[in-house]
């Protein structure tokens, strides 16, 4: 069924449904990237997502906000950090760790840890940080004081994923 999208959800019926309560599948802290909407992306409808959207979905005060409105207040039992191959937050890191001269601002910087640890990485550059970046970020949402209980009764799960432009499909590459 790769590649047949339905588009469930997105009827006014489910719009009337959904009008008065939330009860997303998922949460979702993706990259701001247009190419990359998650309801788009996992093909789903209204209400079924609750999206956190971001440069290089790095993770601020505002960002941990939303997602732990999403897990503690809407009982959402699924957190999806997901990157994306040719992320344009991802090569403007690279490109800033390499020229002195650039000057960083806080997506840069949260970024700049993936990209030291890429460098040291055989393979591709700019997939390694795409990688290095997700894992390190569901690793650190995992880790916070607000979801690691929820985790350690199995209330909830972090995944790590990568979106491919080219083919549509996500990848599992970090799982708590």
């Amino acid at each position: 069924m790769a590649g047949l999208l339905e588009h469930p959800g997105q009827t006014p019926a489910r719009r009337s449904e959904i009008a008065n309560a939330q009860r997303p599948l998922a949460a979702v802290l993706s990259c701001a990237d247009s190419r990359t909407s998650p309801e788009i992306v996992f093909d789903v409808g209204l209400g079924d997502i609750f999206a956190v959207r971001v440069a290089g979905n790095v993770v601020d005060h505002l960002v941990l906000e939303s997602l732990d409105f999403a897990v503690n207040n809407l009982k959402t039992t699924l957190l999806i950090v997901m990157g994306h191959r040719r992320c344009g937050a991802v090569q403007a890191a690279i490109e800033a760790h390499d020229n002195p001269d650039v000057e960083i601002g806080p997506m840069l910087r949260e970024l700049r840890t993936s990209v030291v640890a890429a460098k040291s990485m055989t393979g591709d550059l700019f997939e390694n940080v795409m990688r290095q970046n997700v894992i390190r970020v569901a690793r650190r949402l995992a880790a916070e004081n607000r979801f690691a209980p929820l985790i350690s009764v199995g209330k909830l799960i972090i995944v790590g994923a990568a979106y491919d432009l080219d083919t549509g499909i996500v990848t599992v590459i970090d799982r708590t």
